[in-house]
Order: structure tokens, then sequence, then C-alpha cells
């Protein structure tokens, strides 16, 4: 009777460490697939590299909604004089949608609103006076998002909006954005 019962118990103590054992190779391996598949957010930071060759400062912050969408704002400042004389910044929040098969990666398409300050002087004689006005512009743009595997960023892409306001008799109706960017997804 007792080797009946040991037996069982036997039995009973390695069924139980298989099944343990079986549960955890199996948590641990929906863990890694969630990890690896990208299931989680991202942030980025990024800078338009032909901005900076023509005389401005275009900085982007945007953070992955999930493996098809993010948001993000880029902020642009102008360095060079010639740069400063039409305009004097943009702020452009954006939604993008990607189509890629990387996670937030590929071509995209984007639906972006732009704060803008522009010079609006519409007088026929050169008083050498700036007339800046703001405007809201809202637009579309496209383009292309390449990634390295360890985090580094490449993207051409371009956009363009109409000014919503203060647009009458004005050479700035319509805006456009785009640029050369690199930046570091973390």
């Amino acid at each position: 009777m007792q080797s009946i019962i040991y037996s069982y118990m036997k039995k009973s103590l390695l069924f139980l460490l298989a099944s343990l054992f079986i549960s955890y190779s199996a948590f641990s391996q929906e863990e890694n697939e969630e990890t690896t598949t990208g299931q989680q957010n991202f942030n980025e930071l990024k800078l338009n590299g032909l901005f900076l060759i023509l005389g401005a400062f275009e900085a982007t912050y945007e953070r992955t909604l999930n493996e098809e969408s993010g948001i993000g704002v880029t902020a642009f400042l102008p360095i060079d004089n010639d740069v400063s004389d039409d305009i004097k910044y943009y702020i452009s929040p954006y939604y993008r949608l990607y189509f890629g098969e990387k996670y937030a990666a590929g071509f995209y398409v984007e639906g972006f609103g732009m704060l803008n300050s522009t010079n609006r002087n519409i007088d026929l004689f050169d008083t050498d006076e700036d007339d800046f006005r703001t405007d809201f512009a809202l637009g579309i743009g496209l383009g292309g998002k390449w990634m390295t595997k360890s985090g580094f960023i490449g993207e051409l892409g371009f956009g363009v909006g109409r000014n919503l306001f203060n647009n009458s008799n004005t050479d700035y109706e319509f805006i456009g954005k785009g640029g050369i960017t690199i930046g570091y997804r973390f």
C-alpha cells in the first residue's frame, strides 16, 4: 500500500513540475514575442539636415502610438538672416499613418497643423519694414522613414497646406514643409 501511495505521489509531483515548467516556458515565450514585435511605444528625436544647410533649425519629437501610427510636433527657427526675412517661426503638430513592415516605419501619410509667422509685406515699394503675421494652416504630407537595428532614423518627406486666416493679398496663402531628417529612436 505504501509503495502505491509513494508511486502516486511521485507521479503527481512529476506532473506538477512538468506543468509548471511548460507554463513558465509559454509565459516567457509570450513575453518575448511582445517585446520583439514592438508592443511598446517609442520616442524619437530628429533634426532636419536640409534646413541646417539652408540656414534654419528644425527639430522634431515623435511618439509612436502603435506599429502603424505616431504623433509628433516640429519646431522651426531661422538661423540665417535671409531665411528670417521671410519666416519668423513655425510649430507644426502632426499625425502619421505608416504602411511599412517595421514598427512605425516605411511609407507614411500625415495630416498636420501649422502655427506660422511669415512676412506679409504687400507694399509695392521696398520700405525695409517687415510685416509679420501669424496664421494657422492645415495640410497633408507624405514621405518615408528608414531605421537601422540600433535605432537611427532617416526620413525624407514633404507636405503642403493652406493658411486659414489673414491670407488675402499675401504671398503666403499656401505653405510647405519638407526635409531630409536624421534622428534616433529610444
